[in-house]
């Protein structure tokens, strides 16, 4: 198999790449390469420039309002963008939801939420964990009761990443309570503004807002805003997840991440000398950016096999695993390069224009955030443990 380049994908990553740093607010720049705060316009924004260029959503095919980029193209994209200092696309509507309507929606639902995706008009949620069911996900106990024409949903979800932001939420509830667990849930399109919904913020050890607690007290959801058959959510909800666990590697991100290390431990001193001359420190980064090479070459590899027509398999599952477990590897390290100075960790400093102190290396506090959003790469999408489970089940057959 060849992994290389051609000379049409290298021109088209230029490309991208020149468009970016042109086009690319500096303001939304500065936030990213800070580790500062984003806000929902700084994601729309970014999203909408990118519509108006034709390169969203990047990874939908044209018939539904994509680009019809094959899977490297899309990878590529991914990466340019991210190295750019872009905010990272959110991924709940293009991602998650967006294939599942393409793929088992109705004609009528994917005329009513395709275009807003499209647009950026419109954010999603992800109605999936529990607070008894994360990662044995098929736990769940919101249940959805059917009367008549409309479904009552009743139950909590949690970890709900901007469902602060969000106009829709995709949900699974359980419709027959007397079903084995995988069974008897169906997938729901639940409109945010519906009466009896409560968003209650989670306010994460970094200090940010971005996860919630949703209530969902006796809930009205339309039959016609169910995706697929009744019972049948669990089919949906996997193949949602093999989509996102390969999101979550997250090569590009991880790369970006790989520069800063070098540059802070370029800058950094130890016994009167650059910390990248530290033979121990310099070993420990290049075990990393090893392992980085590996995974990017692993992406690849699944990358062109879907190219030529083969799904995702459980393999999604070695990606997430191995990329969060480098995301996390890295902002360790850049934690340890700094030493002290990332104890003291202010959360405020987090904020756009804090005590209006320039954003650099010598700022230490947006490591110690980076370093605790990464604690919980390994558990979203499905925890390591999980993904070792499905591994053994699927490729070794124990």
């Amino acid at each position: 198999m060849d992994l290389k380049l051609s000379e049409d994908e290298r021109a088209f990553q230029a490309e991208v790449r020149a468009f970016a740093r042109e086009h690319l607010p500096a303001e939304t720049r500065r936030k990213v390469e800070g580790g500062l705060t984003l806000t929902k316009d700084d994601y729309v924004g970014w999203q909408k420039i990118l519509h108006r260029r034709g390169w969203f959503p990047f990874n939908w095919p044209k018939e539904h309002g994509g680009t019809g980029w094959d899977p490297i193209r899309r990878f590529l994209f991914e990466e340019e963008i991210e190295m750019a200092g872009g905010p990272r696309l959110a991924p709940f509507g293009i991602r998650m939801v967006g294939p599942v309507i393409m793929e088992f929606g109705s004609p009528a639902q994917q005329a009513r939420h395709l275009p807003p995706i499209v647009r950026s008009d419109v954010w999603w949620c992800q109605g999936y964990s529990e607070p008894g069911a994360g990662s044995d996900l098929a736990g769940l106990s919101t249940r959805a009761v059917r009367q008549g024409d409309h479904y009552v949903v009743t139950g909590q979800k949690t970890w709900t990443t901007f469902a602060h932001y969000a106009d829709w939420m995709f949900c699974l509830a359980r419709t027959d309570p007397a079903a084995k667990k995988q069974e008897g849930i169906s997938f729901l399109l639940i409109d945010m503004k519906s009466p009896g919904i409560t968003v209650r913020p989670i306010i994460a050890m970094e200090g940010t807002h971005e996860i919630n607690d949703v209530f969902l007290d006796e809930v009205k959801v339309p039959v016609e805003n169910r995706i697929g058959e009744e019972n049948k959510g669990w089919t949906y909800a996997k193949f949602l997840l093999g989509h996102e666990r390969i999101g979550i590697a997250r090569v590009a991100f991880s790369k970006k991440q790989l520069s800063r290390l070098k540059a802070i431990a370029a800058r950094e001193q130890k016994d009167g000398q650059p910390l990248i001359q530290d033979p121990r420190f310099r070993e420990r980064i290049a075990e990393v950016e090893i392992d980085l090479l590996a995974l990017e070459h692993s992406v690849l590899r699944i990358l062109s096999e879907e190219k030529a027509g083969r799904p995702p398999g459980p393999e999604a599952s070695f990606l997430k695993m191995r990329g969060t477990e480098i995301q996390q590897a890295l902002t360790e390290l850049q934690m340890k390069a700094v030493g002290w100075y990332g104890l003291p960790f202010v959360p405020e400093a987090m904020d756009h224009g804090w005590n209006e102190e320039p954003i650099g290396l010598d700022h230490a506090a947006p490591l110690a955030a980076a370093y605790f959003l990464a604690r919980r790469t390994s558990i979203y999408g499905g925890s390591n443990e999980i993904q070792r489970n499905i591994i053994a089940k699927a490729v070794l057959g124990l």
